[in-house]
C-alpha cells in the first residue's frame, strides 16, 4: 500500500493580544480542530484578559484597586491562577504573575494534569508580589493586596495551546501543531520529520512532540537604553530572546520567564533544570544549552 503524504493545512487568526496559528498533518480536519481551538481561546479571552474591562481578571485587579473584599472565580480562572502560582512557587518568585496596578491596561481596546519537571535550584532574586496574594483553591476566593494587579497573558497563552492541543488533534484525527504567540504544542502524529518553527533565526528547529516557548525580553527605550519587560522591575537586560522546550508550554513558559529574570544565571540555571533551550544576547551571540541544536535544521525530541 501506497502512503502519499499530504502537505499540512494551516489557519491563522488574531486572539489573545497576538496571534493563533493552527496546522495540520491533513487538511480534512481543519474546521473541526479549528473549532475547539477558537472556543478555547474565547473562554480564555472572557477569563484572562487584562484589556477587556469585562473579564473575570480585570474585576479581580479592579475590586484590588478599591480595596474591595476578596472575588470568587471560575473553575478556568482557578486553573490559571493555580499554574502562575506553581510557576512563582517552582521558580523561587522569578515567574512572579504580580504588576503595580498602576500598569494594569483600560479600556476596551482589542488586542488537567501537566507533567512537571523537577526545579533543582531557586533563582536568588526574591520574589517581589506573588507572596502577598491570598488564593483559596478549595473555595475559590482571590484577593490581591491594594497596590497590585495579576497579569496572567503568558500563562494564559501557555495553557491554552496546551488546553487545546490534545483536543484539537482528536477533533482533527490527526496530528497538530498549536501555536499562540510564542507558545507552540505539538499534539497526535508528527509529519515526517517533526513540526518546523521559526525560533529567532533558527528557522527550522523542529519538534516531533511536546512544547516549544519563544519569550521576547528586551524592549528597546530611548538612546539605546533597554530594559526586560515583564512584572515588575527585573533590571537591565541580558537576552533579548528566550526559547526553551519541555514536555508542555506551562513548563517552558515557566522556565523561559525565570530565565529571563535571572540575567547572565539563566544558562546554569537552565542546565541544572535539564531543559533545552536557545538564548540571544542583547548583542546577538547566541548560548545553546542541554542539547539545543548547533545547526539551523536539527531537530528536537
Amino acid at each position: 500500500m501506497t502512503v502519499t503524504a499530504l502537505p499540512p493545512a494551516a489557519v491563522s487568526f488574531s486572539a489573545l493580544g497576538t496571534t493563533a496559528v493552527l496546522r495540520l498533518t491533513d487538511p480534512a480536519g481543519l474546521e473541526a480542530a479549528r473549532r475547539v481551538l477558537e472556543e478555547e481561546l474565547a473562554a480564555i479571552d472572557a477569563v484572562c484578559s487584562r484589556i477587556r474591562p469585562d473579564s473575570e481578571l480585570s474585576r479581580a485587579n479592579a475590586a484590588a484597586a478599591s480595596a474591595r473584599a476578596a472575588v470568587h472565580v471560575s473553575p478556568l480562572l482557578a486553573e490559571v491562577l493555580d499554574v502562575a502560582q506553581r510557576a512563582a512557587e517552582a521558580t523561587g518568585g522569578a515567574a512572579d504573575p504580580t504588576v503595580p496596578a498602576a500598569s494594569t491596561p483600560s479600556g476596551s481596546s482589542p488586542g488537567s494534569a501537566y507533567g512537571r519537571p523537577v526545579w533543582p535550584m531557586r533563582p536568588a532574586r526574591p520574589a517581589t508580589g506573588w507572596r502577598s496574594v491570598r488564593w483559596h483553591r478549595a473555595a475559590r476566593w482571590l484577593c490581591l493586596p491594594a497596590g497590585v494587579s495579576l497579569d496572567l497573558d503568558s500563562t494564559a497563552r501557555a495553557l491554552a495551546a496546551d488546553r487545546t492541543a490534545h483536543r484539537a488533534a482528536a477533533a482533527a484525527g490527526c496530528g497538530v501543531l498549536v501555536t499562540v504567540g510564542g507558545h507552540h504544542r505539538a499534539a497526535g502524529e508528527a509529519p515526517p520529520g517533526g513540526w518546523r518553527i521559526a525560533v529567532a533565526g533558527d528557522p527550522q528547529v523542529r519538534i516531533a512532540a511536546g512544547a516549544l516557548v519563544t519569550q521576547a525580553t528586551a524592549v528597546p527605550l530611548q538612546r539605546g537604553e533597554r530594559r526586560t519587560r515583564g512584572h515588575g522591575d527585573a533590571g537591565p537586560a541580558v537576552w533579548r530572546t528566550v526559547s526553551v522546550c519541555a514536555m508542555d508550554c506551562v513548563d517552558a513558559d515557566t522556565a523561559a520567564t525565570a530565565a529571563a529574570r535571572l540575567g547572565e544565571r539563566a544558562a546554569g540555571w537552565l542546565r541544572r533544570v535539564g531543559l533545552p533551550a536557545r538564548l540571544t544576547r542583547i548583542d546577538g551571540t547566541v548560548v545553546r544549552v542541554c542539547g539545543w541544536p548547533e545547526e539551523a535544521t536539527g531537530g528536537l525530541r
